[in-house]
């Protein structure tokens, strides 16, 4: 058994999301309409690209990735990634309806500008949502100081809107208006 370090698996897992969600062909690699890559395909253009993964790394950046931000099949010939795409793909996610309330997780530097213009997917093709306050606030701290904003959901699922969760349990929307968010205080709500 190869030994790894945990520098490696960080270092891979940023290399496929790059590749998986936003530019498959940096390598070459065509993902199909679900955003499935062939895994012995994938190595073979990364090893090309000078970007060589070994597949006991691979199964473990699968495996460990905290985000379990990717996924095989259920034969584990085929990975892709579990969100977060700026490329077209369709996931195949049905519809589902989603707590009352849901989170959003965001630097301080971005809360006026969100407040005003709502939640946009940016690059991506669907805003990203967290279940629980502490998952938001991990992904607000990733940008800096964090805010937490809490999302009406019920609200917007009475004006139309549509939710998905992801196979890692990230929920997915379309653009959140203003009139949806609230900046949530210290205690949490």
């Amino acid at each position: 058994m190869t030994i790894m370090s945990r520098d490696a698996v960080v270092t891979t897992s940023k290399l496929l999301s790059y590749v998986l969600r936003h530019r498959p062909d940096s390598i070459g690699l065509q993902l199909d309409a679900n955003g499935w890559a062939d895994v012995d395909e994938l190595l073979q253009r990364l090893a090309e690209h000078g970007k060589p993964v070994a597949r006991d790394l691979l199964d473990r950046v699968v495996a460990e990735n905290d985000k379990q931000r990717f996924a095989f099949d259920a034969q584990r010939a085929r990975i892709r990634a579990s969100q977060g795409h700026s490329i077209d793909v369709e996931l195949g996610l049905e519809p589902v309806q989603p707590p009352d309330v849901l989170y959003h997780g965001t630097a301080s530097r971005f809360v006026t500008s969100v407040l005003a213009t709502g939640l946009r997917a940016g690059s991506r093709q669907h805003v990203h949502l967290s279940g629980d306050v502490d998952t938001a606030r991990r992904v607000g701290t990733r940008h800096g100081v964090p805010v937490i904003l809490r999302v009406d959901t019920a609200r917007m699922r009475a004006d139309g809107a549509v939710f998905y969760r992801s196979d890692n349990g990230v929920w997915l929307t379309g653009p959140v208006a203003p009139r949806y968010l609230r900046v949530l205080d210290g205690a949490g709500d």
